[in-house]
């Protein structure tokens, strides 16, 4: 897909890893629209404020702007975690984190297929990988359906719509730095996650801007880890 002139919408893209993205898109040509319920900084393209994590907030969203390209970045979680959170915590970290990409997908698709075109990529984590322990369960699974959920769709690219994810570990967004900055200033030791190399946004932004642009790729999930060469899972993997 030539990203130029096209209009691209990135959920959570007001900081961090969705800001870059819009950044990216932005200077590749595109219309970056940014949704987020945080506003970001003035005179940095069009802005909606929007909960996707409300079902008709989504879709008014999605049948609004119209997108041909797709970016659910929109996730995270906060204390307390599952099974100690109330249900409607946990089910909304889920919501948030999978939820909205669902729901933006379902609304965009037949847009994009009475166009004949449309590329979307899901922002899902090295949280949802493996097998190992998570702070967030609830996080780490919605993340790994996020993974699945992509496979899954990969039947789409016949109508002409792609769907890809990346997944990155730690990503050195300034919530990020900011959090190690205080645990160090309290002599506090770093969770594992903290103490790998981080990814810089931009990193992310490069990776999700190739998947756009690559006819080729549908389905596919790329893997980020600071230090080491872009991956990309084999589409036939099987356990």
């Amino acid at each position: 897909m030539d990203i130029g002139g096209q209009t691209a919408l990135v959920t959570g893209g007001a900081s961090g890893i969705g800001r870059a993205i819009a950044d990216r898109l932005a200077r590749e040509g595109a219309v970056a629209v940014v949704a987020d319920v945080v506003r970001p900084e003035a005179g940095r393209g069009p802005f909606l404020d929007v909960d996707v994590t409300d079902p008709a907030a989504v879709q008014r969203m999605i049948e609004g702007v119209a997108p041909s390209i797709l970016v659910n970045n929109a996730g995270g979680y906060q204390a307390p975690v599952f099974p100690d959170a109330p249900v409607e915590h946990w089910r909304g970290t889920m919501e948030l984190n999978l939820g909205s990409a669902m729901c933006a997908i379902q609304f965009a698709a037949p847009l994009m297929a009475r166009r004949g075109v449309g590329a979307i990529v899901n922002i899902g984590s090295s949280a949802g990988l493996g097998f190992g322990p998570h702070p967030s369960p609830e996080y780490a699974a919605a993340k790994a359906a996020v993974v699945r959920l992509t496979g899954a769709l990969a039947s789409l690219a016949e109508g002409g719509i792609r769907v890809n994810c990346v997944c990155p570990h730690t990503v050195g967004t300034s919530a990020v730095r900011a959090r190690i900055a205080e645990l160090e200033s309290r002599g506090e030791p770093l969770p594992p996650n903290l103490r790998a190399e981080l990814i810089e946004p931009e990193e992310v932004a490069d990776a999700v801007v190739e998947l756009i642009a690559d006819d080729t790729m549908a389905g596919r999930v790329v893997v980020l880890r600071g230090g080491l060469p872009r991956r990309l899972l084999p589409n036939d993997a099987f356990v």
